[in-house]
């Protein structure tokens, strides 16, 4: 069964550690992620961009899928189905398709604007009793079509967000989607504890997570972070021991070609970047 996320990351800010969202892309990403969980006794979030939602054949097939393989499979662990990086139709849609999670980006708009519509967001999807995830300083990089400059928040305007009653909160402090360049100047943990210190118990996000240093995500996660989004460590994974299937020519040996076995590789190169990840966040065992 989905559950929202609001329960699994109070427990992971008053524990000091960051539950995991990993983005789905199709069935071996799901069921890699979920296997991992299970297998480490670790609370999880699903995360859907709304290209992958798209790809996926719209977000009640996705729902369907999950909730099915998470039967299937017998997973007992906290799983969330988060909406990642939604606009304001989309959040509506996966409130409407059954996920158990959304997250409303309103980061482009001007503060007020935002403020109204992640209000209006927030108390159709409690009513329902889906957690709610805003953003205040958009992310930097490109996820799914939707691009942020790299802004770092402003603490006032993430206290102005955390207090209409959003169960978690990303926020901009110089994190990037996708890959870091040689020049990134790292993360500003200065603003980090100063939104901490504004916003108290709320979870805070950090977005991005492929290519932070762990010595940099442990110092996020002291500082009150207890989500991590990782989407692209997972897609270069899987891309790079695909690769190597087919560069030695193994899908060309009897029926190499199956796509159980040509997706293999990449399927168990995704279990393997997940537990890495859970490990790395301190989730393990925290079911």
């Amino acid at each position: 069964m989905l559950v929202s996320a609001a329960k699994m990351l109070k427990d992971a800010k008053a524990g000091k550690y960051a539950v995991g969202h990993f983005n789905i892309n199709n069935l071996e990403w799901t069921k890699a992620i979920l296997l991992t969980a299970q297998e480490l006794n670790s609370p999880v979030i699903l995360g859907v961009s709304e290209g992958a939602g798209k790809y996926m054949c719209g977000f009640k097939t996705v729902t369907a899928m999950v909730d099915a393989m998470v039967d299937e499979l017998g997973i007992t662990v906290p799983v969330a189905l988060h909406l990642d990086h939604g606009s304001y139709e989309g959040a509506l849609k996966c409130i409407e398709a059954g996920f158990s999670s959304v997250m409303f980006d309103g980061s482009h708009y001007g503060i007020e604007e935002n403020i109204e519509k992640t209000k209006e967001i927030i108390a159709l999807a409690h009513s329902k009793g889906i957690s709610v995830e805003a953003e205040v300083g958009a992310i930097g990089g490109e996820e799914d079509g939707v691009i942020g400059g790299g802004e770092v928040a402003d603490p006032n305007e993430c206290k102005m967000i955390a207090d209409l009653g959003v169960d978690m909160l990303a926020a901009g402090i110089g994190n990037i989607h996708g890959k870091y360049p040689a020049n990134w100047k790292g993360l500003r943990f200065d603003v980090l504890a100063n939104i901490q210190e504004l916003t108290g118990e709320m979870p805070l996000v950090l977005h991005g997570g492929t290519g932070i240093p762990a010595d940099m995500i442990k110092e996020a996660i002291s500082l009150g972070v207890s989500k991590i989004n990782v989407n692209t460590e997972c897609q270069l994974s899987f891309a790079d021991a695909t690769r190597k299937y087919i560069e030695a020519g193994k899908d060309l040996e009897g029926k190499g070609f199956d796509p159980r076995k040509l997706l293999a590789p990449g399927f168990e190169a995704i279990k393997a970047t997940v537990k890495e990840k859970m490990e790395l966040f301190g989730s393990v065992n925290k079911a």
